[in-house]
């Protein structure tokens, strides 16, 4: 028996994902992440960080958010509550996209997925479930749609790797037709039966989606129905180097592959050009939409950008260390760590302009010692297709 997100003590303000006994059972650390208890690691970070890159981690995503839309103008409420053209995105298709505030400052950034002629499924950050949930019903209030927080009726499981399809369409009792064709960014309808020959099969919304930089997939199903599914990829999945993964590789991995985290590269006081998020944006759609104006008016001058840093030896910036151009202070660091891929220090950091052209010489500020750095593209990291 496994604990379920609402089967947290009344006088407890933690939560538990449905897969919580898996993770003890795997020997898990937990770490508090937006009031949920969730695994940080099983074994050692950098284990389950190359296991992803060379073969396949699976993580539970259950804290993330999820809320449907769904009534005749879903479309266009959605094109006027984000910052994309949603009512352009293809039934099975999905889209990432910013919930802007007024003013232009990101309330969150949050996948799409078009389930339906008039049914949207929004994947948002667990930390900004509430507000998100929020500010979709106020945004969406004037148009013919509904809007519900269905994220306690949602479990999200994730495989990544390269070895991530193969393990997937192995597992006894998923049903998923086309998987092997599913491009990226698209979702599929499934099923789930865990026990052959009988009745009972639980619906499966198949994504080829993730956060890790690898070929991989992510799986909305049931919470009762989580833990046995999860049983089953771990089992299938064991000859082929699969191993649970847990928030601390996760971490590593987005941030090889370039992918901004809210909280550290994106927030409240960050334009969408800010963040290298410009494209995210559609001017081009008829009507207005949240932030629209502001956007247009575009990010105060001298706004720092966001920049890709890399530097020898071992020491690592992280969040909040400063960086200089020579004397001069010019940004701070949003996230940075050794990569385990690439073996030498990465960061992103926000950077005033004239300080953020490739192949420009820094310093970040480690500890008291000043650590050459240089500026490159982002991402760090680019899987071989």
């Amino acid at each position: 028996m496994t604990d379920s997100p609402d089967s947290t003590p009344a006088d407890s303000a933690e939560r538990y994902s449905p897969l919580h006994a898996q993770h003890v059972e795997a020997g898990a650390s937990f770490t508090d992440f937006a009031g949920w208890q969730m695994p940080v690691r099983y074994s050692s970070d950098l284990a389950e960080h190359h296991a992803v890159r060379t073969a396949a981690g699976l993580f539970d995503l259950s804290h993330m958010a999820e809320i449907l839309i769904l009534g005749p103008e879903a479309a266009d409420a959605l094109d006027y509550a984000l910052a994309g053209k949603i009512s352009a995105v293809a039934i099975g298709q999905a889209k990432y996209s910013l919930l802007l505030a007024r003013d232009g400052g990101i309330v969150d950034d949050l996948v799409v997925y078009r389930t339906g002629e008039d049914r949207f499924l929004i994947v948002a950050n667990a930390s900004n479930r509430a507000v998100v949930a929020e500010q979709l019903l106020e945004r969406c209030s004037p148009f013919d749609c509904q809007v519900f927080d269905e994220s306690d009726d949602i479990a999200l499981i994730a495989v990544q790797g390269p070895k991530a399809y193969e393990i997937l369409s192995q597992v006894p009792g998923v049903q998923v037709d086309g998987l092997a064709d599913l491009k990226y960014y698209w979702s599929t309808p499934g099923t789930y039966k865990p026990v052959p020959g009988e009745r009972e099969q639980h619906e499966l919304l198949v994504a080829r989606t993730g956060y890790t930089g690898e070929d991989g997939f992510e799986l909305y199903v049931a919470p009762d129905a989580a833990p046995v599914l999860w049983d089953a990829i771990m089992e299938t999945g064991a000859g082929s180097g699969l191993v649970p993964a847990g928030l601390a590789s996760r971490d590593t991995l987005r941030l090889e592959a370039g992918m901004p985290l809210y909280g550290h590269e994106l927030g409240l006081t960050t334009f969408p050009v800010q963040a290298g998020l410009g494209r995210v944006v559609n001017l081009k759609k008829d009507g207005d939409f949240v932030g629209r104006a502001a956007v247009e008016a575009g990010a105060p001058e001298g706004s720092r950008v966001l920049a890709g840093l890399v530097s020898e030896g071992k020491r690592a910036g992280r969040a909040e260390y400063r960086v200089f151009d020579g004397d001069t202070e010019v940004g701070i660091v949003t996230s940075g760590a050794l990569s385990p891929t690439l073996g030498y220090p990465i960061a992103m950091a926000y950077v005033d302009p004239a300080s953020a052209s490739e192949g420009a010489s820094l310093f970040i500020d480690v500890r008291g010692t000043r650590v050459s750095a240089s500026v490159v593209p982002l991402p760090f990291y680019k899987r071989e297709t």
